[in-house]
Formats: structure tokens, sequence, C-alpha cells
């Protein structure tokens, strides 16, 4: 078996990464924020906002006063600046594990898609947690990558394992379990402690625009980054046939997430 294990999974494209990964996000993210149901003119800090794709849906939906987006990439975080016109949020360079912002500075910090990656997470939900004012909602979601069907890249992932191909997890797989969200957020003293599973669904036009996606995260790691024609198009045999078209020739299949939320104690 080839591994991926020691290559790093890399986000640095803003807007490649919205073609990948953006749509399922704000698919899932719609669903996160009817279950959050937070109150208008709140101070958020969107942990790890990549691209500012959940940054961008909390300005549409939850009529923030104010967030601060806190990403290591400055690909990233140049997208989140470019795409945002409404004047309400501030993007950083920063780490999930060292904040750069104040105690109880904010109502409520969210990471979308994030926990995962972060090698430390329970030192993320504390981060969380310190710069939160007492009573404010510390919440999460995370694609449910260890299991069938949790994630929007589980086709490719089969097709890669049948290759002879370990597919690349993120560091902190094991967090993105509904159970051990849970004791994450229960660990680090929350209260009110939730969490829900959310399905959803995404269309492709045909089979050469969710190939599109692949490509780009083909290229997120080193080990497929360079596999030569005749493996991809191997490959892409592989996944036409795990994803057969309706008749129109659009391409539908579901992921899952696994949500949390809490309050720091007042």
């Amino acid at each position: 078996m080839q591994a991926m294990s020691d290559s790093q999974i890399r986000f640095d494209d803003g807007a490649a990464y919205e073609r990948m990964m953006g749509v399922w996000s704000r698919l899932v993210g719609e669903v996160f924020l009817d279950w959050l149901s937070p109150p208008a003119g709140m101070d958020w800090v969107d942990v790890g906002c990549g691209n500012g794709a959940f940054t961008e849906l909390l300005v549409e939906r939850c009529a923030p006063r104010a967030i601060v987006g806190v990403d290591p990439s400055e690909g990233q975080l140049g997208f989140a600046r470019s795409r945002h016109m409404a004047g309400v949020a501030r993007f950083e360079r920063g780490d999930a594990m060292a904040l750069p912002c104040e105690d109880d500075g904010f109502d409520a910090a969210v990471m979308a898609l994030v926990i995962f990656f972060v090698p430390e997470p329970a030192q993320g939900v504390a981060e969380m947690k310190r710069v939160v004012k007492p009573g404010g909602t510390i919440s999460a979601y995370a694609w449910d990558v260890l299991a069938p069907g949790g994630f929007p890249m589980a086709p490719l992932q089969e097709e890669l394992r049948g290759a002879g191909i370990t597919p690349l997890l993120p560091p902190s797989a094991d967090a993105s379990r509904l159970d051990a969200l849970n004791a994450l957020w229960t660990g680090a003293g929350l209260t009110d402690v939730a969490t829900r599973e959310i399905t959803v669904s995404r269309t492709f036009e045909d089979f050469e625009d969710f190939w599109a996606s692949v490509e780009i995260a083909l290229g997120m790691a080193q080990a497929t980054r360079d596999m030569d024609g005749a493996a991809r198009d191997r490959l892409k045999d592989g996944l036409r046939a795990r994803l057969p078209a309706d008749d129109a020739g659009r391409i539908t299949f579901s992921a899952r997430a696994n949500a949390v939320r809490g309050r720091v104690p007042a």
C-alpha cells in the first residue's frame, strides 16, 4: 500500500477550495445554523475560516454585529477578504490552538469543518472557551470522515484504496465522531451540550463537473498530485462506474457531518 500519511493536506488556494468544498460547506452550514438558531447582533469568531465560505453564511443568515475570521493560510484569507462585501468581518492569520484574540471578547465561537485539522482538538476547544464570554456559545461541525458515506470525497477515497493508495486523513480524524465531539465539549466544562447528525446532498451537472472537484482534491496531497495520466484515467473510470448519472446526466450523492454546541458557564 502506498501511504499518503507523509504528505500534508494543504488548502492554500481559496478559489479551488470553494469549487471542491465550499458548496458542501454551505449546504451543511445552512442546516447547522438552523439548529443553532442564534440571535442577531452577536460578535463571532470563525476559527479556521478558510476562504470565508462559512463566514459569509454567518453574515447572510445571522445578522452579526462583527466577525473575526482566523486561519493559518494567507492564500485562503486573501480569498476571504476579496469575497467579503458586508464590512462586518475582518480576517486575521492565526492558530486555532493560540487564537490572536483577547479573553471574553466574543458572544460565539465556531469551527466549521475544522476540528479534525487541529493537532490538539481539546486545546482548540479550550481556546474558543477562553475568548467567548460567560453564557456564550461554542459550536462546531465536522465531516464524519471515519464512517462510510460521511465525507464528500468518500467515493474518491474508495477508488484510491482500490488502487493501493491509503487516503490521507486529517491529523485528528477521531475528533469527527459524534461521541468524541460530545466528550470534547463536556470535557472543556461547557454546559447544555448537544449533538446531532446533518446529512446533505449535492448535485453535479454531469460527471465532468464532479471530476473537476476530484482533480482539485488530488492536488491537495503529494502522493496523488503526481499521479500519471494512466492512473488518473483508471481512477476516473472507476468513479464514473461508482456514481451513475440520472437521465439528465446529473450526479447526486450525500455526505454526513456531526455537529456539537455548548455554552460557556455563566
